[in-house]
C-alpha cells in the first residue's frame, strides 16, 4: 500500500497523491471518482427529501401501526387453541414489526418533524422514561435508552469502523479463529440467530448505555478494559463484564420482558381455560407459541438485521469521520446493503431495513421517504459508478455467514482515498466556519 504525502492544498495535489497507488479491479472506480460532486448531489436530496414530508409520511404510518397490530390481535386471540403456525407467525411478525419498523424510525425522529403529536412521537420521549412507557411504545428484550445509544449513535455514526459495535466480523473474532469442525460453527450461526437478541443485544446496548453515562459523569474506564469489546449473555454471566453485574442484567434489562411477555399475557386464558374446563392446557399452549414465536422472530431479525453490512463486497474503514460529510454519505453506500423493495407488503417482511443504504445517510427520514428516495440513489450511484449493492436478503446471509465463520473477509477501503477524503472534509468544513 502506498503512503502519499499530502500537500495542504488537498484539491489541488489529490491527484498526484493517490495515482500511484496500486488498487485492486473492485476499487478501480475511485480513480475517476467526483467526491465533491457525489456528496453535494446526496446532501440536496436528503434535504428535498426532509421537506417534502408531510401528512402522507404520517398516514403512511398508521397504516403500518394498523398491519402491525392486526397481527398481534389474531396472534393474542389464537395463542391458546393449541400450538400452531398461525398464532406463531403472526406473535413474531408483530414483534418484528413493532422493533424494526415502528420503533427504529421513530426513535430516529422520523416523525418529529411531520406528526402531529409531538408528544407521542418524538425521539425523546418515545418508550423512554418509565416502565409504562416502554410497555406501551416498544417492549422488547432490549432498554430502549440502551438501544438509543448502541445502534442510533454508536452504530449510524462509527458505521463498518473498528469502533462499530455492531461489526460482525470484529464481534465473531473468535468464531472466525476457531479451530474446530465447520458444522460446529454452523451449529454456533445457528443458536445466534434463534437467540441473538436476548444473547448479544440486550447485554451489548446495555454496555455502551452505562459506557455513555460513565464518560458522561467522568468516570475513568481502567486501561485494561477495551470498551469497544461486546458483552454478552455468557460474558455477564460468568462475570467477564466490567460494566454490570449479572443480576442488573437480569433485574433491570431482561426479567420485565421475560415476565410479561411469556407468563402474564397469556394468563386470561388460564381464567378461560378453568371456566371451560380445560385446566391449564390453554395457558401452557399460549406459552409455547410465544416461546416459538420468539425463536422464529429472532430468526427474522438475525435475517433483515444482522446481514445490513457484512460481506466480502463489504468495505471497513480505518478512521472516523464526521456525520453528514462527504466521506460519511460515501461510506453508508459502501458499507450497506439493500435488498428487495418497493411495495408496502415486500418492505413490512423486510421491516423497512432492505433501504439500509438510504436509512443510513439520512437516519431521521419516515418509511415512506426511503420508498421514495432508494431509485434516486441508485440512480446519482450509477452515474457517479459508485457501488450500490442490491440484492437477495437470503444471498446477503450467505456472505454474512460466510464472514462470521471465517470463509471470507471484508474488504478495506483504499487507505490513500480514505485520507484523501477525510482532508476534503475538512477544508469543506472549514470553508463552511468561514463563511459563517
Amino acid at each position: 500500500m502506498c503512503r502519499p504525502d499530502y500537500a495542504k492544498d488537498t484539491s489541488a495535489r489529490a491527484p498526484a497523491a493517490v495515482k500511484n497507488c496500486e488498487l485492486s479491479k473492485d476499487d478501480e472506480w475511485l480513480v475517476k471518482f467526483d467526491f465533491t460532486s457525489f456528496s453535494e448531489e446526496i446532501r440536496a436530496l436528503g434535504k428535498k427529501l426532509e421537506m417534502e414530508q408531510g401528512p402522507a409520511d404520517v398516514a403512511h404510518l398508521n397504516k403500518m401501526i394498523m398491519w402491525s397490530n392486526s397481527f398481534a390481535a389474531v396472534g393474542l386471540m389464537t395463542m391458546g387453541f393449541g400450538v400452531n403456525p398461525i398464532s406463531i407467525i403472526c406473535l413474531s411478525l408483530y414483534t418484528f414489526s413493532r422493533w424494526t419498523m415502528i420503533a427504529h424510525h421513530v426513535c430516529h425522529g422520523g416523525y418529529e418533524k411531520c406528526h402531529p403529536n409531538k408528544n407521542r412521537w418524538s425521539r425523546f420521549k418515545f418508550a423512554l422514561g418509565t416502565l409504562w412507557r416502554r410497555f406501551n411504545d416498544w417492549f422488547d428484550w432490549m432498554m430502549p435508552e440502551a438501544w438509543n445509544v448502541e445502534h442510533n449513535t454508536r452504530h449510524h455514526y462509527n458505521l463498518s469502523e473498528v469502533t462499530d459495535p455492531d461489526l460482525v466480523e470484529n464481534n465473531l473474532q473468535f468464531l472466525r479463529e476457531l479451530q474446530v469442525p465447520v458444522f460446529v460453527k454452523y451449529t454456533m450461526v445457528a443458536f445466534f440467530a434463534l437467540t441473538w437478541k436476548w444473547f448479544y443485544y440486550a447485554p451489548n446496548t446495555y454496555k455502551e448505555l452505562k459506557l455513555a453515562r460513565m464518560r458522561r459523569d467522568g468516570v475513568k474506564i481502567p486501561p485494561h478494559i477495551n470498551p469497544s469489546d461486546q458483552i454478552t449473555f455468557k460474558s455477564a454471566l460468568f462475570g467477564e463484564n466490567y460494566f454490570y453485574s449479572f443480576a442488573e442484567l437480569i433485574t433491570v434489562v431482561l426479567a420485565p420482558y421475560l415476565l410479561f411477555h411469556f407468563f402474564i399475557t397469556p394468563l386470561p386464558y388460564l381464567a378461560l381455560g378453568q371456566q371451560m374446563g380445560y385446566g391449564t392446557s390453554l395457558y401452557w399452549n399460549a406459552v409455547k407459541n410465544l416461546f416459538l414465536a420468539e425463536f422464529l422472530t429472532n430468526a427474522h431479525g438475525f435475517l433483515a438485521v444482522v446481514t445490513n453490512h457484512a460481506g466480502d463486497d463489504m468495505y471497513r474503514f480505518r478512521r472516523a469521520c464526521r456525520p453528514f460529510s462527504g466521506s460519511f454519505y460515501l461510506r453508508q453506500v459502501l458499507a450497506s446493503v439493500d435488498y428487495s423493495m418497493g411495495t408496502d407488503a415486500v418492505d413490512f417482511l423486510h421491516g423497512w431495513l432492505n433501504y439500509q443504504i438510504e436509512h443510513h445517510m439520512w437516519p431521521n427520514l419516515s418509511m415512506l421517504s426511503y420508498q421514495k428516495s432508494a431509485p434516486l440513489v441508485q440512480e446519482i450511484c450509477r452515474r457517479h459508478n459508485v457501488p450500490y449493492i442490491k440484492e437477495s436478503v437470503f444471498l446477503r446471509l450467505k456472505k454474512t455467514v460466510d464472514i462470521m465463520v471465517g470463509n471470507t473477509s471484508m474488504r478495506w477501503f483504499p487507505e490513500p482515498f480514505e485520507n484523501l477524503y477525510l482532508e476534503r472534509d475538512a477544508i469543506v468544513e472549514a470553508a463552511a466556519l468561514k463563511s459563517e
